[in-house]
């Protein structure tokens, strides 16, 4: 006897939307100005303390206060100046012309000297290489005139290059996150056809194609049949059979189109009506159960059935309906045959047997997990279904 214990699908992450790349260089702009006035603040009372009293303070208090306050403008409404920025490329010269005004005034020997790296770098963020490499040229060249050391002069092409490579980095994770983005996309759409044909597969399996079989075998006996009373009798169950499959397609057509939203239905009712020749037996108080739930119930139940009368010639058949304190099971156990020894989902699935396959894939439907084995004697077959009340609270 072969046991198949079917476990739940693990469920995806989705992936990241956004476009990172462009929120980085916005926040990284603005750590730029950020950094300014941290030097700005923190050289200011030296710089100060070095200048004369009189005009020379005032002349350097003023500079240092227009760089400050322009710098916090910019960090606080980069929003709004950035795109400005984007359009016109000259603008960035009023922001160096701020810097130059503080290296002037304050000379480039004091801690306000290293602002002067600022535009170099904002303008690798904001403009790329060749923006950057205009700017850190110009900066440097005005800062070694006025120092005459080289060392500041090299800190500003370093830090142009330093935003230019920064820049393309963060647009580079950027085209590779799009990339992966609409490969998960593609990858998405794919699974979701094969679901609906799985889907498909499912209730074709459970409905139409059974009754079609039994068609066909009825239209072969009668194509056998000289008897004119057999004759007229087959032709009457091919009627009825004709007549079946109609009624089954449209109700197959009927569940695709359901509301998804239907209000719960009462699943031991629905149970008595499906195993008529079967022993339906309920334990607990059975809460109501969502229409799309109930219906892979009912089609785990219905396939269980017609495996027992069909397959395993059984001649007892027991559906046992149980709510527990935090699941609902439900059983059939049957005293045929069994599963053949060996038996999986794949060797059925090769052998054109799909009703097992059927019922694996509603119970992951539902997030149940279902056990296929021998009965608790021992012999004939149990499907049993345990199904997480928390399952029903929060939908399908």
């Amino acid at each position: 006897m072969a046991v198949l214990d079917i476990p739940l699908p693990a469920h995806r992450a989705p992936a990241p939307s956004l476009p990172l790349q462009v929120n980085a260089l916005q926040a990284l702009c603005r750590l730029v100005f950020a950094f300014r006035m941290v030097m700005i603040g923190l050289g200011a009372p030296l710089a100060l303390a070095r200048t004369a009293r009189g005009g020379p303070t005032y002349l350097v208090g003023g500079a240092i206060l227009l760089t400050f306050m322009l710098s916090y403008v910019l960090f606080r409404d980069w929003e709004r100046f950035g795109p400005l920025l984007l359009r016109h490329r000259w603008m960035l010269a009023v922001d160096m012309g701020f810097s130059a005004l503080l290296l002037i005034t304050a000379t480039p020997e004091s801690p306000l000297g290293f602002v002067s790296v600022c535009t170099p770098l904002l303008a690798g963020l904001v403009y790329g290489w060749r923006g950057s490499a205009v700017y850190a040229a110009v900066q440097a060249v005005a800062v070694a005139a006025l120092a005459g050391t080289l060392v500041l002069p090299t800190l500003c092409l370093l830090a142009g290059g330093a935003g230019a490579c920064l820049r393309d980095l963060l647009f580079r994770f950027g085209e590779a996150s799009r990339a992966l983005t609409e490969t998960r996309s593609r990858l998405a759409v794919g699974e979701a056809v094969r679901a609906e044909r799985d889907h498909l597969a499912r209730e074709m399996h459970d409905s139409v194609s059974k009754t079609l079989h039994g068609l066909a075998l009825t239209a072969d006996a009668l194509a056998r049949t000289t008897d004119p009373a057999a004759i007229r009798l087959r032709a009457e169950l091919l009627s009825v059979a004709a007549r079946r499959a109609a009624a089954e397609s449209r109700s197959l057509l009927t569940d695709l189109r359901q509301d998804l939203d239907a209000p719960g239905v009462s699943l031991a009712g629905e149970l008595r009506s499906l195993t008529a020749g079967a022993e339906l037996r309920t334990a607990g108080v059975l809460p109501v159960v969502p229409a799309t739930v109930a219906r892979q119930l009912l089609s785990v139940t219905s396939e269980a059935l017609e495996n027992a009368r069909r397959h395993a010639r059984a001649s007892r058949v027991t559906v046992t309906l149980t709510a527990g304190t935090t699941d609902l099971t439900l059983a059939i156990e049957d005293d045929g045959c069994g599963l053949p020894a060996g038996a999986d989902l794949p060797a059925l699935s090769r052998d054109g047997h799909f009703g097992l396959l059927g019922m694996a894939e509603r119970a992951a439907a539902i997030g149940a997990r279902l056990l296929v084995g021998p009965g608790p004697g021992g012999s004939g077959c149990q499907v049993r279904l345990d199904l997480p009340l928390a399952a029903l609270e929060g939908g399908p």
